[in-house]
């Protein structure tokens, strides 16, 4: 299957998590701060990780329609893809944020490590759903 770097974008930062080769098991990487340098340091970590594809969390809301930060990820996410020549998939992230939230407080991280981490525990709960999607419908046959 090959590694897989999953993306959680916000308007601040991009959550950064990785897959192993044999698409089980996604781990937070951390982030990457919006701006000029954006792309060199996600070139940087898919030297690092060797990552073949890319999963970008796109925001639907509750109802499943995609509003404006939906159409911002999707344009973020579609030229980062061309940029770095990756097949791009996208992957629902309805309250991954709350459930990497949760996660934080109850291993018992300080609010302000909190904030460093949950971009990149958000973006670890879309891989990793992404992942059990992949692997059930590949048992369904």
């Amino acid at each position: 299957m090959g590694r897989i770097l999953c993306l959680d974008v916000g308007e601040r930062r991009v959550g950064i998590a990785i897959s192993d080769e044999l698409g089980i098991v996604a781990s937070p990487v951390g982030f990457v701060r919006r701006g000029p340098r954006e792309l060199d340091e996600l070139r940087t970590l898919l030297d690092r990780y060797g990552a073949e594809r890319l999963v970008a969390g796109l925001p639907v809301g509750l109802s499943g329609w995609e509003g404006p930060q939906a159409e911002a990820v999707r344009a973020f996410a579609d030229a980062t893809a061309a940029a770095l020549a990756l097949p791009l998939a996208y992957w629902d992230e309805r309250l991954t944020s709350t459930m990497a939230e949760r996660s934080l407080v109850a291993s018992g991280s300080r609010r302000a490590k909190r904030r460093e981490q949950i971009d990149a525990v958000a973006a670890a709960i879309i891989l990793q759903s992404y992942l059990d999607h992949l692997r059930w419908s590949e048992a369904r046959g």
